[in-house]
């Protein structure tokens, strides 16, 4: 178990439902937060307001985590488009892959070799339930959390020994504005809910401490996940009812 007295942690998506929770539950135990996000983030210690979807904005703020201390590393922006594959546009796809996979990899690059020459550090992503249970109309946001848990895993193994964290975590559908209508709406016909964005919060900061290298919450969605790996077919076929209650919202 780590002490979080005194690290100074830079936090995406900071003033997000999630993000300013989790900065306000660091806060507490003694860290410095550093929030990033496109407007400012009353959670945090201070905010650096940038823009994870463009090129410019992402190189910007490599080049300004490379030049300061950072001892963790929390990505935890994204970008949601939930519909029919076909009707995404093309500014909305490049968007989800920037925000969601690119930014938390030219991040985790900026701040690596400081990380190195101290031996200590600690990288923590935030992906999604959906990235291991690829779903139906969340076709390109499954994808891009799928990506970032391979890019995770696989750093994971090439930081082993060097003192230095790789942790994974994904939560389900949670409470906050980050569900669009349709979303909302979706959930209530597959009769699902959302988690508590506090309780979210806290699980997060736990597998932080703990230095968790893989973390969920959901012991079905665990469940369902190891299906999905050995027999897809299984999981089609369990899906294939709420794909048909998720068809009814785009039917028009």
């Amino acid at each position: 178990m780590q002490r979080l007295e005194g690290k100074c942690v830079i936090l995406t998506g900071a003033a997000g439902g999630i993000g300013s929770l989790v900065s306000a539950q660091l806060r507490g135990r003694g860290a410095y937060v550093t929030g990033v996000d496109r407007v400012d983030c009353s959670a945090c210690d201070e905010t650096i307001i940038g823009d994870l979807a463009s090129r410019e904005g992402l190189n910007a703020l490599a080049d300004t985590l490379a030049a300061r201390q950072v001892d963790i590393l929390i990505n935890s922006a994204g970008v949601q488009y939930f519909g029919p594959a076909e009707r995404q546009s093309q500014d909305s796809l490049w968007m989800g892959y920037a925000v969601n996979l690119i930014a938390p990899v030219a991040l985790t690059a900026a701040v690596l070799p400081q990380m190195k020459t101290r031996g200590s550090g600690q990288i923590v992503n935030i992906g999604s339930v959906l990235g291991s249970i690829n779903y139906p109309y969340f076709a390109a946001y499954s994808s891009s959390k799928a990506g970032l848990e391979g890019y995770s895993e696989g750093l994971r193994r090439e930081l082993h020994g060097l003192g230095i964290a790789v942790t994974h975590f994904c939560p389900r559908a949670v409470n906050t504005a980050f569900n669009n209508d349709a979303v909302n709406r979706f959930l209530s016909l597959a009769g699902m809910t959302a988690d508590d964005p506090a309780f979210v919060a806290d699980r997060i900061v736990t597998a932080i401490i703990a230095r968790k290298a893989f973390a969920s919450i959901g012991i079905k969605e665990r469940i369902f996940a190891a299906i999905n790996a050995l027999m897809p077919g299984v999981i089609d076929a369990g899906l294939a009812g709420q794909t048909v209650k998720a068809r009814q919202l785009f039917s028009s």
